[in-house]
């Protein structure tokens, strides 16, 4: 019986010495520091292809510096760079049976490349249904591979506007759509009935532009091939519509405060030194104009090689099950998240299934294109995306923050993920999303 008291009592004092050893490591004045920095005013919103973005870039840089990470395979930095082309149209004119359309009833997508003629020789016209629902019909003109002229009737009017507002702006695309020969353009116009004759001339400026995400690695052990990947996205909107006079959107917790934890946890782990499978800690750019990032940093990998993914994104508030809770996105397609609550025996931090099914988080954020290939790729949160006024606001600044909900989940993170990192627990692989 002294035996067994003994080791009791050993093992008491060694649980007792990890939670100490957490708690000096990701302190609260360590991920003030973090979340304050991201979301300042002088990142300008951090928003994509824009200098408050560099910024953001070169201080979580700094940090994965000091914590003593490695670039990625093939990197000389932490910058993990790449290219996208941003398509802006400089001139554009249409006329039908020798009528000039007004540029208020006029919308045109896929045009991606800096000249385009349309005629009779490689475009047809086709005109929507009038009494079918609009959006099923526009979204099958989008997937068209035929250069098209879309007649829309006036009582679309409302909905087309919507939707030419989007589509007005610059579009970012792959190089291999800038040099294209041929490409699919649809070319939307309101209130006409029927046509004969058409032509349209498109003239657009071409940009490369440059986009990074920032990674950093702490090699594994006994099981280097195998990755485990953590990530936030540190983009943001930049400057919206002026409230109260201020028009920054910080996003401190869209998502510096995802960002905030996956530096904290590269902190922590380093300090561990007892990873057996190999950590990346990734800062994804471009999450919010299409998970570019992303989509790239998931190209550059096996995802065979993968055995897990923490996104982390939005903790800044409790979340809906109350204080020391989170939820997981795909919580039911892996057992992922059973993983991480087994860790947790003992504490009093519990994860969730994603409340919010209608939403469809799981896909919209960036551990979606792992996930697709079957990776356990999932998203930790805590926020309260239905009902959350300050989300993609001005208003989304650190004075809205509870910085206690970001500590204590970052923390349960760090726990929860111990046997994944240590190699000991596989989460199984989720089925891969059909084409």
């Amino acid at each position: 019986m002294k035996k067994v008291f003994f080791f009791t009592l050993v093992g008491m004092a060694s649980l007792q010495l990890k939670a100490q050893n957490i708690d000096k490591i990701i302190t609260r004045e360590y991920t003030d520091r973090l979340i304050k920095t991201l979301s300042a005013d002088e990142m300008q919103g951090r928003a994509t292809f824009t200098p408050g973005i560099d910024k953001a870039a070169t201080f979580i840089e700094s940090e994965f510096k000091k914590i003593g990470l490695q670039p990625l395979t093939g990197e000389k930095t932490f910058r993990q760079t790449f290219n996208k082309y941003q398509v802006a149209n400089q001139s554009t004119s249409v006329k039908l049976d020798g009528q000039e359309i007004a540029p208020e009833n006029l919308m045109v997508t896929g045009a991606t490349t800096e000249n385009i003629t349309l005629d009779k020789s490689n475009a047809t016209v086709v005109k929507l249904d009038p009494e079918k629902p609009f959006v099923a019909q526009f979204r099958a003109m989008l997937n068209a591979e035929k250069s098209q002229i879309v007649l829309v009737d006036s009582k679309f009017a409302d909905l087309f506007n919507r939707y030419r507002d989007h589509f007005s702006k610059p579009a970012t695309v792959d190089e291999e759509d800038i040099k294209k020969t041929t490409s699919a353009v649809q070319v939307f116009i309101l209130g006409k009935d029927a046509a004969t004759d058409f032509s349209a001339t498109f003239k657009n400026k071409v940009t490369k532009m440059p986009l990074f995400n920032v990674a950093g690695v702490i090699p594994g052990k006994s099981k280097a091939k195998e990755i485990v990947v953590f990530s936030g996205h540190y983009d943001h909107l930049g400057f919206l519509k002026p409230v109260d006079g201020d028009s920054i959107a910080n996003g401190a917790d869209d998502d510096a405060s995802g960002t905030t934890a996956m530096i904290a946890l590269a902190k922590y782990y380093k300090a561990q030194k007892n990873n057996e499978r190999t950590l990346i800690f990734v800062a994804f750019t471009a999450e919010e104009i299409g998970g570019f990032g992303a989509k790239y940093f998931s190209e550059k990998l096996n995802p065979d090689d993968v055995v897990a993914m923490f996104n982390i994104e939005m903790i800044g508030k409790d979340s809906k099950f109350g204080k020391n809770t989170a939820f997981i996105t795909g919580y039911e397609r892996s057992d992922f998240g059973k993983i991480l609550q087994k860790n947790l025996a003992g504490t009093e931090f519990t994860f969730h299934p994603d409340p919010y099914p209608e939403q469809n988080l799981f896909y919209r954020s960036d551990n979606a294109t792992l996930a697709a290939l079957g990776v356990p790729a999932h998203t930790i949160s805590t926020d309260k995306i239905d009902i959350d006024k300050l989300y993609h606001s001005v208003k989304d600044e650190y004075s809205s923050l509870d910085v206690e909900n970001i500590l204590s989940t970052i923390k349960a993170i760090a726990k929860s993920a111990v046997t994944i990192v240590n190699g000991t627990d596989t989460p199984t692989r989720i089925p891969k999303l059909k084409k």
